[in-house]
């Protein structure tokens, strides 16, 4: 698949899912990613951009970042923007979103702009290190002209939202698997471990499909999100060592930014081919 067919096919990936919303949901997932996304996020680049020193300092920081620690702060970010649009797609709700240092935050932002740039402009980035600050001013000031009749609170702030998390998707590879760690099993979360509910066993001939013996009437056993059921002996090395219920694939939380960037993708990419799929049979 091509770069610009896989963007595209990423971008209508989300636009659908986002469409599975009901309209209250989609208002309050605009306003959060107006006052969480939006605003932080150009508020941080026009700074970035109107100082010659923050811009400085930064660039220096990004150039001392080897490849895989810019990987793993563009993954960082990502999964932050993810958590965003899968609040009402996962059960239980993504844990809170893991916060970045300031400069690793002005750094990240200030790849994507670049990278950005490169693509649509490779020519702009020949020119020397010191009149970049005045060429991403420029880009940036035509883009948010583009779309300024949009209307800032529905349109350009989830177009806009839509694109920085294509970006960072196609940067770290989770749509196409090429992630060095995507993939490979992770742990669930301890914290997501602990809150499991612990339910009496009111059926009879149950298995638990880890030892293959019976749940005994009575018993306490542990329910998934999926609601299937196992011993608590049994289920907890289990979760120690993956995040997948051992009966459906069901993905728990975890604590490994790239396990968690899988597991959120996968969401989106389960409701938009739900509705396609919708669509289709109709």
């Amino acid at each position: 698949m091509a770069e610009g067919d896989q963007q595209a096919s990423t971008e209508t990936i989300i636009i659908t899912a986002l469409s599975t919303l009901t309209p209250p949901q989609l208002s309050h997932l605009t306003h959060t990613i107006s006052s969480a996304f939006h605003r932080r996020h150009h508020h941080r680049l026009s700074s970035l951009l109107s100082s010659p020193t923050l811009f400085s300092q930064t660039l220096h920081h990004l150039h001392s970042l080897s490849l895989p620690h810019k990987s793993l702060l563009l993954s960082r970010y990502l999964l932050s923007t993810l958590r965003h649009l899968t609040l009402f797609f996962t059960t239980p709700p993504p844990p809170q979103t893991t916060v970045l240092k300031l400069q690793d935050y002005d750094a990240v932002l200030l790849l994507l702009v670049l990278c950005e740039l490169h693509q649509q402009y490779p020519e702009a980035l020949e020119t020397p290190q010191a009149e970049w600050r005045g060429i991403l001013g420029g880009y940036l000031l035509d883009n948010m002209l583009s779309i300024s009749g949009i209307g800032v609170h529905t349109g350009a702030v989830l177009i806009q939202y839509i694109e920085v998390v294509a970006r960072c998707l196609r940067f770290v590879g989770a749509v196409g698997g090429g992630g060095e760690k995507l993939g490979t099993e992770v742990a669930a979360s301890p914290a997501v471990v602990v809150a499991l509910p612990s339910v009496e066993v009111s059926g009879v001939g149950l298995e638990c499909v880890i030892c293959k013996e019976e749940m005994r009437r009575g018993r306490d056993v542990c329910e998934l999100p999926c609601e299937h059921l196992f011993h608590w002996m049994c289920i907890l090395p289990w979760l120690s060592k993956r995040n997948t219920c051992p009966c459906c694939r069901f993905r728990l939380p975890s604590d490994d930014v790239f396990g968690e960037i899988q597991r959120l993708w996968g969401v989106v990419v389960k409701m938009g081919s739900g509705r396609r799929s919708d669509g289709e049979s109709r």
